[in-house]
């Protein structure tokens, strides 16, 4: 199978549902000649199900970023597979409900934490269990939503954004003297898994219809799939600490 990303290898976290933007990334990726592999978390059967819509078989590992052991032993399983990893895709973010909608000067630092350490920290968690894989540089993805601005509803979900935008920038620092490249896709709203467990979400997607450019489709993740399907490919040889944004432009719009 020919594509821009034929011969490469990528994990991918995050397929939740059919839905998800890392199941079209997936799809995509698979349809552009990438040898994919996922990971999932708290329901790995779940991810099987939903794999099995996608073009070609995959495997499914299970990937707690919080948790030590798994990622201890995640270069192993990868290579058990695939042997080696030219990608990787971050999809993954979480706050616990009294982090979201409307909550924000009320909310619990521990709540706090555990949507840093779910939602950034795991970027950095990620990339370096991945790190022995690729010896031959490569490309991480991770998705953010703009973290510039303060949005409706979404609460200490920004500012674990905005960390995970500053972690992606200094990864970037540190793994290009490996030829390791870091990106991210700062994403419109999508009804997704995750966009539904903000309470509030209509709220926060209906900014689009008033101000982006572009028509935005929140039933569409393609566009975003697409996004980082291209980072993960050899025509961004040069660009990493980047945020691309695939929003219908309302990233532009005061107003």
């Amino acid at each position: 199978m020919s594509g821009i990303l034929a011969g490469k290898r990528i994990l991918i976290t995050g397929v939740l549902m059919e839905s998800s933007i890392a199941f079209h990334a997936a799809k995509l990726a698979q349809e552009q000649g990438a040898e994919v592999i996922l990971t999932a978390f708290p329901r790995p059967t779940l991810t099987e199900r939903i794999a099995k819509k996608l073009p070609k078989p995959v495997k499914v590992i299970e990937l707690d970023v919080t948790n030590d052991e798994h990622l201890a032993r995640l270069a192993d399983l990868v290579r058990e597979e695939l042997g080696s990893l030219d990608g990787v895709v971050h999809s993954i973010g979480f706050a616990p409900q009294d982090a979201l909608g409307g909550n924000f000067l009320n909310t619990p630092f521990e709540s706090v934490a555990t949507a840093m350490h779910v939602s950034a920290f795991s970027l950095k968690s990620l990339t370096m269990a991945c790190l022995p894989l690729m010896q031959n540089g490569g490309s991480v993805v991770g998705l953010t939503f703009d973290a510039k601005f303060a949005w409706p509803q979404y609460d200490w979900m920004g500012p674990a954004k905005a960390a995970l935008e500053a972690t992606s920038r200094y990864l970037a620092r540190d793994l290009g003297k490996q030829n390791i490249r870091c990106n991210l896709i700062s994403a419109g709203p999508i009804g997704s898994m995750a966009a539904k467990s903000i309470p509030g979400f209509g709220e926060l997607a209906s900014v689009w219809d008033n101000r982006s450019p572009l028509e935005w489709d929140l039933k569409d993740p393609e566009p975003t799939g697409r996004g980082i399907v291209a980072l993960l490919s050899d025509w961004f040889p040069k660009t990493t600490g980047e945020i691309i944004h695939v929003d219908g432009g309302l990233h532009a719009i005061g107003a």
